[in-house]
């Protein structure tokens, strides 16, 4: 996606299943993040200039950098004072961006997007739940373009995990998908671990990767994971590896979804054909990867499992969950 900027990509990347609607927990740290990419992509740029030991910013070429209404309203709106700063200083506050910053940063960011055809709203996949389905509740949620999120996924997953030099736009992109808790939407566990050492290799001997990657986007409540999912820092063990991606719970990222079934004991055809019909009435496009009697199902850039349920009350409901299968 050579036409897309680092912003635009991650945000194709870190949007695609968010919540359009409320500023979740999760997507302020998505947008915090797109804001740290919109400071990468000026260094990326050379506005950025190397002086002494610190990357300082150019006066002279922030005016034509901000030409693009969200790259402008993160350098000169968000952060007005922060021109004689170094790299460290601009992370630091896009990192206590307020919700009213983001929820504009999102509508620059989405804008462009949406008229391009590479992001959309779609009714959420949790609206096909059983108690969200009939209650009259909107829930709405973006969706990346498929072929442009598979192309840059597949372009990221190749940088990290092939031997090779791996460019300075693919170490911002290690970065911001460490902070903002997508590697599992991208690599499997022992991928995380290789990538978590190649971030390590990068950071003992690249001088962008030595400033950006003891660098940290996080404040308030996401700090409050960080107890609750002390364990999941166990998946990388390396400092550079690590980081808010193991603080955020892969159910936030992800959704369980209970589709109940019209008939007890259903066989495996007919608990699909519910599937799709569900599917198909909230306008989700999806495609039937497997079938038989756990289904694998790619729905809105996501493959899920369709594992037979029974939810237990005074009547049992039989039906399906479906639960994420990462990466895809």
């Amino acid at each position: 996606m050579d036409n897309l900027t680092l912003a635009q990509q991650f945000s194709l990347i870190g949007l695609n299943g968010q919540d359009s609607l409320y500023q979740t927990v999760v997507k302020k740290a998505t947008l915090r993040c797109v804001a740290a990419a919109v400071v990468l992509e000026a260094w990326l740029e050379g506005v950025f200039v190397w002086d002494r030991e610190w990357f300082m910013i150019d006066p002279l070429s922030i005016d034509s950098f901000c030409e693009e209404p969200y790259r402008s309203l993160v350098m000169k709106t968000l952060l007005p004072k922060g021109k004689n700063k170094d790299l460290s200083w601009w992370i630091r506050k896009v990192s206590g961006l307020s919700k009213r910053k983001m929820t504009q940063l999102e509508k620059a960011i989405t804008d462009p997007l949406r008229k391009q055809g590479l992001i959309e709203e779609i009714p959420g996949l949790l609206g096909c739940d059983l108690y969200l389905h009939s209650s009259g509740v909107e829930i709405k949620e973006y969706r990346s373009d498929s072929q442009s999120f598979l192309t840059i996924t597949e372009s990221v997953r190749a940088e990290v995990l092939e031997e090779g030099t791996i460019p300075d736009e693919a170490i911002c992109m290690l970065w911001l998908l460490r902070e903002s808790g997508c590697m599992h939407d991208l690599f499997s566990r022992n991928e995380i671990e290789t990538a978590g050492e190649k971030m390590g290799a990068l950071y003992r001997g690249n001088p962008l990767a030595k400033q950006l990657y003891m660098l940290r986007v996080r404040r308030g409540i996401e700090m409050a994971y960080k107890q609750f999912l002390k364990f999941k820092s166990r998946a990388v063990r390396t400092q550079t590896g690590s980081g808010i991606n193991f603080l955020f719970p892969a159910l936030e990222r992800s959704q369980s979804v209970f589709i109940e079934m019209e008939a007890w004991f259903s066989n495996p055809e007919r608990r699909l054909r519910d599937i799709k019909n569900r599917l198909e009435s909230q306008g989700h496009k999806f495609t039937i990867l497997r079938e038989g009697q756990i289904p694998l199902i790619q729905i809105d850039n996501v493959v899920y499992e369709a594992i037979p349920h029974v939810i237990y009350g005074r009547v049992p409901i039989h039906g399906v969950r479906l639960l994420p299968r990462r990466p895809f």
